[in-house]
């Protein structure tokens, strides 16, 4: 069912790519205790250059469905984003349980994403959406010409426990963000992803976000956020470099998860050296802005969080919505340590 669109006026070490994908929904050591603060991964945002072009890719191609259409301006959004005069088109796509939020900026217009990004490079992030048939995924996305990253389908190594038979595929969307394609072999990933369905694609596992040092981020999204630690692992060989698309491609993927939704990998690059920093003044309008929307129970967290240096403040400061026509009330956005973007919520 697709919503109708609505106008809401405001009162007012390194990188990878397919990496990621393979250890974390399989490690099983336990977590370790944490704040138990965060209440899920509600939806991951990414910036794109023209929105029905993205429509187009995401429903035709991976078959998402659209749930909401919304246009938004005023100063409340311009604030929260962190970009004077925004003016918004958001499109809710959803696969299985999970849900993207595709978001074009029609003003101010950004920047296009670096024709050279690289997997490695700090910047990066992707969305790993799972198929039960790796075969007839790949033969979709050659049917409709779509940009690779990987030479091709990728089955990763016995030695490697956590991650062996795992297939893996890596490819780019019409703005060229990163995307994968992920099968899970019996015994391994969520159960919910073995279930008999007659659909190609069922839903999304996890983002992935290239981090600078592993221990850095941990200390942001595991004691500061809240999010437990569901698995980790380390990457390497002649699969991986095929891939990541990268070279001597060695990894330390370690998996974040929330009680609900999507988790989030952090990858660090142990080898090679060379992934960029995000620039240091991205702003949410560039096309490879992505954010993860992550909820909580009380705006008194937000507070708290905002109130932490490792957490890199775009919004000055958490900001009452207008309208509750995206489930929240309270949304504040900011960065952690290495530039990827997260948009804290509450009731």
């Amino acid at each position: 069912m697709v919503a109708g669109r609505v106008i809401l006026i405001g009162r007012v070490r390194r990188s990878l790519i397919g990496v990621l994908v393979l250890i974390a929904p399989l490690a099983t050591h336990p977590a370790s205790a944490s704040p138990a603060l965060v209440e899920a991964v509600d939806a991951i945002a990414v910036t794109v250059g023209d929105i029905d072009r993205s429509i187009a890719f995401f429903s035709g191609v991976l078959d998402f469905r659209r749930h909401a259409d919304i246009e938004v301006r005023g100063d409340e959004y311009s604030k929260l984003f962190g970009v004077p005069g925004a003016r918004i088109r958001i499109v809710t796509l959803q696969l299985g349980d999970e849900r993207i939020e595709l978001q074009q900026f029609l003003s101010p217009r950004g920047r296009p994403m670096p024709p050279d990004s690289r997997a490695d490079d700090r910047w990066f992030q992707h969305i790993a959406i799972i198929t039960n048939d790796m075969d007839a995924a790949y033969a979709r996305l050659q049917k409709h010409n779509v940009e690779p990253a990987s030479q091709r389908p990728q089955t990763l190594p016995t030695w490697n426990q956590n991650a062996a038979g795992i297939r893996a595929y890596y490819f780019r969307d019409p703005d060229g963000h990163f995307l994968e394609i992920l099968q899970f072999p019996p015994g391994k990933g969520d159960p919910k992803w073995h279930r008999s369905s007659d659909r190609l694609f069922l839903g999304i596992d996890h983002t992935a976000i290239v981090v600078a040092d592993t221990d850095i981020s941990l200390a942001f999204y595991h004691d500061t956020l809240g999010m437990r630690i569901a698995g980790n692992s380390e990457n390497y060989g002649i699969e991986q470099e095929r891939l990541n698309n990268v070279e001597g491609a060695r990894l330390r993927i370690t998996t974040l998860r929330a009680a609900q939704g999507p988790g989030i990998e952090l990858l660090e690059y142990l080898s090679p050296d060379g992934g960029r920093s995000a620039p240091p003044d991205s702003r949410a309008n560039d096309l490879w802005h992505w954010h993860v929307r992550v909820r909580y129970r009380a705006t008194a967290d937000l507070d708290g969080i905002a109130a932490q240096r490792k957490f890199a403040r775009v919004s000055s400061h958490h900001f009452r919505l207008p309208d509750s026509t995206f489930g929240f009330g309270t949304a504040q956005l900011g960065r952690d340590p290495d530039g990827h973007a997260l948009l804290l919520t509450a009731p």
